[in-house]
């Protein structure tokens, strides 16, 4: 623990700092990026902040709270050093889904929420932008097309740090320079879909 810095925040201090960004945290579709996310300190009470937001404006209709959750859980993403603290925390985000919403692990959202985990929670050094095969850290972008379907779109991290800085946000109108393209667009995708996939 101490040969990696590792520091335990408790959790009314996380509270505390997510009241500072507090409607940020209540957006579904706010980006959130830990750094050194451990086991998901800081991630999982944006998920359930999230969550809540969907259980009121979506609770009515089953099909839209379900898509509407996984697209909270693609909002969030981190990167970790030590590889047991990166899968506790993809780990720990699909549970918290499932706890929330009462699912099973078996549930079709479940494994795709563990599929949006496994591509959005990169074990790597955050300062180097590098995954721990030593490859540039590439994050997807998900979006909500509606109707049940998601789009996917890659960009690598590097990339993404250097649009912040000009503008503010990431994944912010990415078409101002070829830099900022994505390195990958998949098909449109959906939940069943996604659940079919191999989370890594």
């Amino acid at each position: 623990m101490a040969d990696h810095g590792e520091v335990f925040t408790p959790g009314w201090l996380v509270e505390d700092m997510l009241d500072l960004v507090k409607d940020e945290t209540e957006r579904i579709d706010s980006r959130f990026l830990e750094p050194a996310c451990g086991s998901g300190n800081f991630l999982i009470p944006v998920l359930e902040r999230k969550l809540a937001v969907v259980h009121a404006r979506y609770g009515k209709s089953d099909f839209e709270r379900r898509h509407y959750a996984l697209f909270g859980i693609m909002c969030i993403y981190g990167i970790e050093l030590l590889p047991d603290n990166a899968a506790e925390c993809r780990n720990n985000l699909a549970e918290t889904l499932a706890s929330v919403l009462k699912l099973t692990a078996e549930d079709p959202l479940v494994r795709a929420a563990r599929v949006v985990a496994a591509a959005n929670i990169v074990q790597g050094d955050a300062l180097a932008m590098t995954d721990s095969t030593g490859a540039p850290i590439v994050f997807p972008e998900w979006g909500y097309l509606g109707r049940g379907k998601y789009q996917r779109r890659d960009f690598r991290f590097d990339a993404l740090t250097q649009r912040s800085a000009a503008s503010g946000t990431l994944f912010d109108a990415f078409e101002e320079h070829e830099i900022f393209t994505p390195i990958r667009t998949y098909p449109a995708i959906t939940i069943a879909q996604l659940a079919e996939e191999i989370a890594e």
